[in-house]
């Protein structure tokens, strides 16, 4: 994920978790996705106020809110998994929530709730969407005990799915600007596959200045968006139709370039900006849907420079097909097995504890205030344990800077609230009000506090309509309680070694990294094989890096035990780099330079001076 810091002043340094906690994203306003957050919470709200059901139109509109959080740029086929997994989870979590909540005392109901922490803990260390689902599954389960309703757990499950469903419809059916431009099948798709060969041509445009680097990484996130883009589920195996054979044929012929352009920058030998116009021209062509016409070669003097212009002409032969044959994409080798692996590494372990202690303590306090009435007569108990699950998501940041975020937009939306409620019509005004947050739910992403602070309007005008009183106060007091128990448990000794997650993400990237060079020291003739085993190597290694930005700007206590990784993925994005290079050069001629065995045979002597992080080195 690409942060901006927000303007101040250049002399001031602030430490990381804070200016973590000031960036926000940047880039143009996503129309389509804030139209959508109009027509989703709102108008379902709206739906079961008018039917009698306001408690079942709360839970979908709610539903459609957490859909919306996960409601990201891409493709609609990637829609499907993105909104529709966390949607099922969330309906399991409620069910479990509802049914236990009316027959479990207090003390059994926590044990419980633990148990569901650390599982859905382990499972968010899978990946991007197995954690959205991981949070939806304990958040949902925590509304499901802790929100009282006459309905059955059920009927609210159906609810809280008929609300995602109805933002996914929304997704799937209504046009997108990408779609406007030409076929509506695909909107994501094809731009994401025009910004694979735009991030070509910029590498090309970098080879031997300092930028090359971030060119490559920025190469590195175009092919995984676009992998992903296309990758969605679908009825066939194969593309159904000629118009995507001919997408995916598209991506393909990206794959070569991209292979030599790695090279040439590797090479550190500025080339000639006649190389770069090819890929942008091809990059139109992916857009407007078109031809390509005649392509400018590059000259032929290096190995890098011959495969790149081997690369143009396939590419030239791919788009000028009007039909192509039956094209297995080329998805990530991930199955079951990789995905238990992950939920019971070291990661998972260490986030599954931290998720289940602070989900269960939350949950504990929150029963015994309710209980005691401490804070008054009101019912949902819900708040605190939510809280907590959020907070304690390492993918939304460091954890102080999730804190003071978390604590911040509370209180900005608690406020902001409380004026809106004394000025507004009920439930008119309410119901108006939960239209305008949806729509601002996709912006609002962009930084975590901003999110807060329209969730938190979004949910006590729920729950305002659904029959609770004004709450702004008492949701203030519980997100700080919450926020102090997340501290406490982020920073408690547990069992093994700190930054797990680090650890095996730098694991999975120094595994896929020496698959890949063992398959290209083989000289195997499998090219499909080996763009497969680069793309994991490149794609792991971009996950490790992301790890461990988050984990440096943690408070010091925390960020000392992932000290020196970053240095680990430099070396490990050389290795990969000069693997690519050492594939480009042994198609050419069928044998090493003495340059490149040498840097080989010294990155993976470095790599194993640091087996700590990255396990015992493959045999090469």
């Amino acid at each position: 994920m690409n942060w901006s810091p927000v303007s101040r002043p250049a002399a001031l340094s602030l430490p990381p978790w804070l200016a973590h906690a000031l960036r926000t994203q940047r880039g143009p306003v996503p129309w389509s996705a804030v139209t959508r957050g109009a027509l989703a919470a709102g108008p379902l709200l709206l739906a079961g106020v008018l039917s009698g059901r306001t408690a079942l139109g709360v839970l979908a509109a709610i539903a459609a809110m957490l859909a919306g959080i996960n409601d990201r740029p891409g493709s609609r086929r990637a829609s499907v998994r993105r909104l529709g997994v966390p949607a099922l989870a969330g309906a399991l979590g409620l069910l479990v929530g509802t049914y236990t909540g009316q027959v479990l005392s207090a003390v059994p109901l926590t044990l419980l709730l633990t148990v569901l922490g650390l599982v859905a803990g382990g499972i968010s260390a899978v990946g991007p969407v197995a954690s959205a689902a991981g949070t939806q599954l304990l958040v949902a389960s925590a509304i499901g005990a802790g929100m009282p309703a006459a309905e059955s757990g059920w009927q609210r499950a159906l609810a809280f799915l008929a609300g995602a469903g109805w933002l996914l419809l929304l997704r799937l059916a209504l046009p997108t600007p990408g779609s406007l431009a030409g076929d509506f099948r695909f909107d994501g798709e094809r731009e994401a596959v025009a910004d694979v060969y735009d991030a070509v041509a910029a590498l090309l445009d970098a080879v031997g200045t300092d930028t090359a680097t971030a060119r490559r990484a920025a190469l590195t996130a175009a092919l995984d968006h676009a992998q992903d883009a296309l990758a969605g589920p679908r009825l066939r195996r194969y593309a159904g139709s000629a118009a995507e054979r001919r997408l995916h044929a598209q991506y393909a012929a990206a794959l070569p370039l991209a292979e030599a352009a790695t090279a040439l920058a590797w090479a550190g030998e500025p080339v000639s900006a006649r190389a770069a116009e090819g890929p942008r021209r091809l990059a139109a062509a992916v857009r407007g849907n078109t031809g390509t016409g005649p392509l400018p070669a590059p000259t032929r003097s290096a190995p890098a420079l011959r495969a790149l212009d081997d690369a143009l002409l396939r590419a030239a032969e791919a788009f000028d097909r009007t039909e192509d044959g039956a094209h297995r994409l080329l998805a990530r080798r991930r199955g079951v097995r990789d995905a238990v692996r992950a939920a019971l590494g070291t990661g998972g372990r260490e986030y599954g504890l931290r998720v289940a202690l602070c989900f269960g303590a939350s949950a504990a306090v929150a029963q015994a205030l309710h209980h005691t009435r401490w804070y008054g007569q009101h019912q949902h108990w819900y708040w605190l344990p939510a809280t907590a699950v959020f907070l304690v998501k390492p993918d939304l940041g460091p954890l102080a800077s999730r804190v003071l975020s978390r604590a911040a937009g509370t209180v900005l939306g608690a406020l902001v609230f409380a004026g809106f409620a004394a000025v507004l019509p009920r439930p008119e005004g309410l119901i108006v009000l939960v239209a305008v947050c949806g729509a601002l739910i996709p912006v609002a992403t962009r930084n975590f506090a901003a999110l807060t602070t329209v969730v938190t309007v979004l949910v006590l005008a729920l729950v305002m309509v659904g029959g609770e009183s004004q709450a702004s106060a008492s949701r203030i007091g519980e997100t700080l309680l919450a926020c102090v128990i997340v501290l406490i448990v982020g920073h408690l000794p547990m069992p093994g070694e700190r930054g797990g997650g680090v650890r095996a993400r730098l694991a999975a990237a120094a595994s896929a990294a020496h698959a890949y060079l063992v398959h290209v020291l083989s000289e195997s003739g499998d090219r499909t094989e080996r763009w497969a085993l680069r793309r994991e190597a490149y794609r792991t290694l971009a996950e490790a890096r992301t790890a461990i930005a988050l984990a440096a700007a943690e408070l010091p206590a925390l960020a000392r035990h992932t000290e020196g990784t970053d240095a680990v993925a430099a070396v490990l994005e050389r290795l990969v780099d000069t693997t690519t290079a050492c594939a480009v050069h042994l198609d050419d001629t069928g044998h090493l330079t003495p340059r490149h065995t040498r840097q080989l045979q010294e990155l993976l002597d470095e790599l194993e001076q640091r087996q700590e992080w990255v396990g015992p080195p493959a045999a090469a």
